[in-house]
């Protein structure tokens, strides 16, 4: 069975007005969507057809097929975002929040160090807070790069590329991710995968 396009787990007006209606039908039914579109027709007819995503990314690295990498990874990079995101305002509890604490002193700390690296990040890509031994670190990935470039598991992502904030921001990335760490991240999510330790598994049909 063919990969599938992945639902909002919200509306598409709950993030509005930090992430408006608009980008997200925008963004997830069209740059989503032509992404989960063009791995299903490269993986047609193949040994891959009824792959999972993982299973797809991990062919695609391994025999060095950038164009089916591309659009597999971006499949997942943005079902991962999807859920990364909250309709409502959250903080982190439990393991999570002391971890944080741990790895950058509060979690106003970690909130500025998200912008400021995704701030800093030039051209498209992903700022991403990654779990590792029981400890954080915020780090960056380029393009369609994704899990297997970072140093440990992903917990939580939020998409740099323009698509994801230009209609509502223009140029001004910052104030996207300002707007989006101080009210829209979904530390739930976050902190079941912390607690797991295990990858986000992109939902099959």
């Amino acid at each position: 069975m063919a990969i599938t396009l992945s639902p909002l787990p919200y509306a598409d007006d709950a993030l509005d007005p930090v992430i408006s209606a608009t980008t997200l039908q925008t963004h997830h039914g069209k740059h989503h969507r032509a992404y989960v579109d063009k791995t299903n027709a490269a993986t047609a007819g193949t040994d891959l057809a009824d792959a999972s995503v993982e299973d797809i990314v991990a062919a695609a690295t391994k025999t060095g097929n950038k164009a089916l990498f591309n659009n597999s990874a971006q499949t997942w990079n943005h079902g991962f975002y999807w859920h990364s995101l909250s309709p409502s305002a959250q903080t982190p509890s439990g393991e999570l929040a002391t971890a944080i604490d741990a790895s950058f002193g509060s979690f106003d700390a970690l909130k500025a160090e998200l912008v400021a690296q995704g701030t800093a990040h030039f051209a498209s890509g992903w700022v991403w807070l990654v779990a590792k031994d029981g400890k954080l670190s915020v780090e960056q990935t380029h393009d369609a790069a994704s899990y297997n470039d970072l140093s440990g598991t992903p917990v939580l992502v939020i998409d740099l590329w323009e698509h994801a904030y230009y209609i509502d921001y223009k140029n001004v990335r910052p104030d996207y991710l300002k707007k989006v760490t101080d009210g829209h991240l979904n530390w739930d999510f976050a902190g079941e995968n912390f607690a797991s330790g295990a990858l986000w598994t992109y939902p099959s049909a």
